[in-house]
C-alpha cells in the first residue's frame, strides 16, 4: 500500500539526493515528519542557502559575497590554481593549511551513469581562465578514483582543444600542468585525507604535459 500522496512526494524528493535509495529516503522522511523542529530548521536553511548563496565568478566555488574568501585574499598565489571537484574539497585543503594558491571548482565529477556529463561541469570556465593568461600552474586535484581520473582527462582534453585556438594558444603553451602525487590512496576521497597525506601529495605533484606542448 502506498503512503499518502504528500508523504510519497517527500520520499521521492529525498530519493533524488545523491546516494539516497528508497529505504533511506523513507527513514529520513519519517524522521522529518516526527521532528517538526528539525524539519523547520532544514526548510529555513535550504531557503536561506538558495536565497543568499551564489557562485564565485572567478573560481565557481560557493560564496556569499561578490567573491569567495580565497579569491578575495590578495595574499594568495593567483597564478597557482588547484582544480577540484567539489566545494568540500576546497574546505579539506583549507583545513589542512597546506596550500596557498587558489582554486577552480568543477562542481562535480564526470559520471555519465549518474547523469553527470562534461557539459554539467565548470570546465569551460576553467579554459577561459587559463586563456586569459592569469594561471601559471594548474594542479589537477581531482579524486584518485575512476571518476576523478576521467574528470582530469576531460580537463586535459579541453585544454588540448584550447591550444588549437589562436587566442588561447600562447597561454596554454606556457601553462605548467601537474597532478597530485600518487601518494594519495587509490579510491579515496580528498576530504577524508590526513593533513600529512595532502601535504606530501602537493609537494610531490608531477607535471602533465599536453600533446601540443611536447
Amino acid at each position: 500500500m502506498a503512503y499518502p500522496a504528500p508523504v510519497e512526494a517527500l520520499i521521492e524528493a529525498l530519493r533524488r539526493l545523491p546516494g539516497v535509495g528508497r529505504v533511506t529516503a523513507e527513514r529520513l522522511g519519517f524522521h522529518l515528519l516526527r521532528d517538526p523542529e528539525v524539519a523547520d530548521e532544514l526548510a529555513r536553511g535550504l531557503a536561506r542557502a538558495r536565497a543568499e548563496a551564489r557562485r564565485c565568478p572567478v573560481c565557481c566555488n560557493v560564496c556569499e559575497g561578490p567573491l569567495c574568501a580565497v579569491c578575495a585574499d590578495t595574499t594568495r598565489d593567483a597564478g597557482l590554481v588547484a582544480v577540484v571537484e567539489e566545494p568540500r574539497h576546497v574546505e579539506a585543503l583549507e583545513r589542512a593549511g597546506v596550500f596557498r594558491g587558489r582554486y577552480h571548482v568543477l562542481m562535480g565529477a564526470l559520471h555519465p551513469s549518474e547523469g553527470v556529463e562534461g557539459r554539467h561541469l565548470e570546465v569551460a570556465a576553467l579554459v577561459r581562465r587559463v586563456a586569459a593568461g592569469d594561471v601559471r600552474e594548474l594542479i589537477l586535484a581531482t579524486d584518485p578514483d575512476k571518476e576523478g581520473e576521467a574528470t582530469a582527462a576531460l580537463v586535459l582534453e579541453a585544454l588540448e582543444e584550447a591550444a588549437a585556438d589562436e587566442g588561447a594558444a600562447a597561454a596554454v603553451a606556457d601553462l605548467v600542468i601537474t597532478r597530485l602525487a600518487r601518494g594519495l590512496p587509490a579510491g579515496s576521497a580528498i576530504e577524508y585525507l590526513h593533513r600529512g597525506v595532502l601535504e606530501d601529495a602537493l609537494e610531490g605533484r608531477r607535471e602533465v604535459r599536453l600533446r601540443s606542448q611536447r
